[in-house]
């Protein structure tokens, strides 16, 4: 039988949990923004054409920051084509997703929405097809109140207070020959640096992402970083990391196996941030933002026919993947892997919120829904924050079709001494048996289980709908909590959350 002993100790102290790896992302693509979050005349949108049914799930998701524009779309975005009166803006063809984008909704609107959903904006600039100047004008537009240009074409449009925007991603996945404005490694670490320096001149108290890899299989890993920290290493905050699982293979042993790529990438970037930190005899620290992380890879052929074929639509249906139980518990494997490594990893986006690769699913002329992902990532974010522990964990392993010595049991624990609470997240990735599962927490002397909740199936393929929610959590009593010892049995390929308090 597999199983896994876990000791989880308050004094074993990893980090304090930024509240920002629970970030997510809406770019102009596909159905995010149109028929997503924002469709004037649907019986659920509100005074400003904002879905509330969207509004209602993300805010239950409690998402603290999101990244917007994009993604690809922003290395040929116009920003200000979307700003002022709608009747002026100019519609663009966006090369990135051969789309047609009428400019109806744009950053003021998201602005708003922002604030209605109670996140912060992570903005990212164009420095693929446009460079400095216009980076230093969206920040003057965005966060000053000053008696300029900029700052007074915002007030103009009915914004007389600053958007404030603190994050800030220097270009997207530059790295990548499908970008529109790709560039080498030095050509990016310059114009990144360059662009760095005077945006921060503008404004002290942003901060400031600089371009890594798109993925860990990048013929460029991790020179990219290496060449490119260079040039930027003194005048950013973070680096930002890139990838996206899938099982095309049909593997699913294996599959649950993908997230020992995901650590190596991890600590791969950290060695090579602390290895331009020594070179450069800095005593700054460099932080990670993996802000585009999600299972995609359902709907990759089709879409890329449908563009092809059927170009510059305005909205149309690309990137819906319809998740599935396997994806959800890969999803909770993610989140395990990034609570582990809060020490340097202070920020992440779910890419992305609604529609497109999302766990938010929306009908034009109906509903919207959950998709099996939004649990594991509910959960993460409900009762993820605090102090991640360093526990120790023993687990029986296994090996898979490409991987070895693979963990049957994967776990973390969040302590969150504000509310006296301690959250185990756990998952069985074996395939094949149950697990005996022990958890040592007397430390915690005094504390109770609050709940136990669980996400099972035998079936891997099983999905939800607007018709139902065949995928969701459900609270387990079948478990021994005595001494300061919990145990159970924990069901093979299952997501699990145990909460102690007092």
């Amino acid at each position: 039988m597999a199983k896994a002993k876990m000791l989880v100790d308050k004094n074993f102290k990893l980090a304090e949990v930024n509240k920002r790896v629970y970030g997510s992302f809406i770019e102009h693509l596909g159905r995010a923004v149109y028929n997503g979050i924002y469709q004037p005349g649907h019986p659920a949108a509100d005074e400003d054409g904002f879905r509330k049914d969207v509004l209602e799930l993300v805010k239950e998701l409690d998402v603290p920051i999101i990244r917007y524009p994009g993604g690809n779309f922003v290395s040929n975005f116009f920003w200000e084509d979307s700003v002022g009166p709608k009747e002026q803006r100019k519609p663009r063809l966006d090369l990135a997703w051969r789309t047609l984008e009428t400019n109806e909704f744009g950053l003021g609107e998201f602005a708003k929405w922002t604030k209605k959903a109670g996140s912060d904006i992570m903005m990212a600039v164009n420095l693929g097809t446009r460079g400095i100047a216009d980076a230093l004008n969206l920040l003057e537009y965005c966060n000053l109140d000053t008696n300029s240009y900029y700052s007074n074409l915002r007030k103009s449009h009915g914004d007389k207070e600053p958007y404030n925007i603190k994050t800030w991603c220097l270009g997207n996945e530059m790295d990548g020959s499908w970008q529109i404005g790709h560039k080498t490694a030095l050509e990016y670490g310059r114009l990144a640096a360059e662009t760095a320096k005077a945006m921060k001149e503008m404004d002290h108290s942003i901060e400031l992402v600089s371009c890594g890899s798109s993925s860990v299989d990048m013929s460029t890993f991790p020179e990219w970083e290496a060449v490119t920290l260079e040039e930027t290493y003194d005048y950013v905050d973070y680096i930002s990391l890139h990838n996206y699982y899938g099982n095309a293979a049909n593997d699913t042993e294996d599959y649950f196996a993908k997230t020992q790529d995901m650590e190596r990438f991890i600590q791969t970037v950290i060695a090579t941030c602390d290895y331009i930190k020594a070179k450069k005899r800095s005593k700054k620290t460099l932080y990670l933002s993996f802000d585009e992380w999600n299972v995609w890879f359902h709907v990759m052929a089709s879409d890329s026919e449908a563009m092809k074929r059927k170009p510059w639509q305005i909205a149309p249906h690309l990137l819906e993947d319809h998740y599935d139980f396997e994806d959800a518990i890969l999803v909770g494997l993610i989140l395990i892997t990034f609570l582990k490594h809060v020490d340097r990893l202070k920020m992440a986006c779910l890419a992305q919120l609604v529609n497109v690769i999302a766990p938010i699913m929306t009908e034009n002329d109906g509903g919207a829904w959950r998709q099996t992902i939004y649990y594991p990532f509910l959960h993460a974010s409900k009762y993820g924050r605090g102090v991640a522990l360093q526990s120790i964990i023993t687990s029986t392993k296994h090996d898979s079709s490409q991987h070895t010595d693979v963990t049957d049991i994967e776990a973390v624990s969040v302590f969150n001494e504000e509310k006296d609470e301690v959250t185990i997240f756990a998952v069985n990735r074996s395939v094949k048996e149950d697990a005996l599962f022990e958890s040592d927490l007397r430390s915690f002397e005094g504390y109770h289980v609050i709940e136990y909740l669980a996400l099972e199936n035998d079936d891997m393929k099983l999905t939800n709908s607007i018709a139902g929610e065949k995928v969701a959590p459900y609270a387990r009593t079948d478990y021994e909590f005595q001494d300061g010892i919990f145990t159970t049995n924990m069901k093979k390929c299952s997501w699990n959350v145990i909460r102690l308090g007092k």
